[in-house]
């Protein structure tokens, strides 16, 4: 007597464009019910899935396509930001977003099962750091991804978008240049991070180009906190030789430097000069307000939104691999002439 029938296991959707000799995009699309496959294609896809058990669970044509964000840091100003523009593009280009939380110390990637599982079409990871397995992860499952200021450098899989990191940290160092400062500090955030080591080359290339003979004792490994900036500002500014000027990778690290300043009884930018990077929120309404360079965080998540939204829809981006958009320096109170 014959045992019990084994249920019969859920094909990939790589394994789907195998046989039917397309993209795994397409047979996402098959499966979501997506309106821009050709008839025959669409015809053949379908009928290997039902040859192979697929059941798809996801949303049928004419609604709207669920994107799953993912962020290390919720409350990050950083953050908020970027959800801003991701949330007003998603509005005009059909997508619902959900947002949440990328996991720690998930060394098997069920996060990535689970949000396939869900019926997400498609990730935007913000400030993450993909791995191999990840990305390998994402394309079984057939989901597209789209890093905003990703942590480590994307491969050749991985579409992102970023901003002008190196012209940031140029500019912002010709401005202190400018000033007439010679004796400037760096405060580099993360030194593994990509954005940290652009903004750091920026500076060093100002400096050069100045002729100026960089004191690398000056240039501190940190994090992107105001914490971090506390506490580097304090070591800096209690050495008998004292930078003139502080640029600091962000700008929560550079309010810390002028908390540090205020604590040791100097002024800003009487005493000390400070620029940060970002143009956050608190960067205008702070005491003095804070010379940044401005990153167009809203801008960065809409075209995020977009180039998830033409991955989604034919595989092939509106944008280049890597998009960069451009920076700008916006001079405020906290920079001035050095004493004396």
């Amino acid at each position: 007597m014959a045992g019990p029938a084994r249920r019969r296991k859920k094909p990939s959707l790589a394994e789907v464009a195998r046989i039917a000799g397309v993209s795994i995009s397409t047979v996402s699309k098959v499966a979501n019910g997506g309106v821009d496959v050709s008839d025959a294609t669409r015809e053949r896809v379908e009928r290997i899935l039902a040859e192979r058990g697929y059941v798809a669970t996801r949303k049928r044509r004419g609604s709207l396509i669920p994107v799953e964000l993912i962020t290390r840091d919720m409350y990050n100003p950083l953050t908020l930001d970027v959800l801003r523009g991701i949330i007003d593009a998603a509005a005009s280009t059909g997508l619902d977003i959900s947002v949440s939380r990328y996991p720690d110390n998930a060394p098997d990637h069920r996060w990535i099962d689970e949000i396939h599982a869900a019926g997400r079409r498609g990730v935007i990871a913000l400030t993450s750091v993909l791995d191999d397995d990840e990305r390998a992860r994402f394309r079984s499952h057939g989901l597209e991804v789209v890093a905003i200021d990703p942590l480590n450098r994307p491969d050749e899989s991985t579409t992102s978008v970023g901003a002008t990191n190196w012209a940031g940290g140029l500019q912002a160092t010709e401005h202190l240049l400018g000033l007439g400062h010679t004796r400037i500090a760096m405060l580099t955030g993360f030194p593994e991070a990509m954005a940290s080591r652009a903004r750091v080359s920026g500076f060093r290339a100002a400096m050069a180009a100045a002729s100026i003979d960089l004191d690398e004792s000056m240039v501190l490994d940190g994090d992107f906190t105001y914490d971090s900036g506390l506490e580097l500002g304090t070591e800096l500014l209690r050495r008998p030789a004292r930078p003139t000027a502080v640029f600091a990778a962000s700008d929560l690290p550079a309010l810390g430097v002028i908390e540090a300043a205020r604590r040791l009884g100097l002024r800003v930018p009487e005493d000390l000069s400070v620029i940060g990077f970002d143009d956050l929120i608190m960067a205008q309404v702070s005491a003095p307000p804070l010379t940044t360079v401005r990153q167009p965080l809203d801008q960065m998540g809409a075209v995020a939104v977009q180039t998830i939204a033409a991955l989604i829809s034919d595989g092939s981006p509106d944008h280049a691999l890597h998009t960069e958009l451009a920076t700008r320096l916006v001079v405020r109170g906290s920079t001035a002439t050095p004493a004396g």
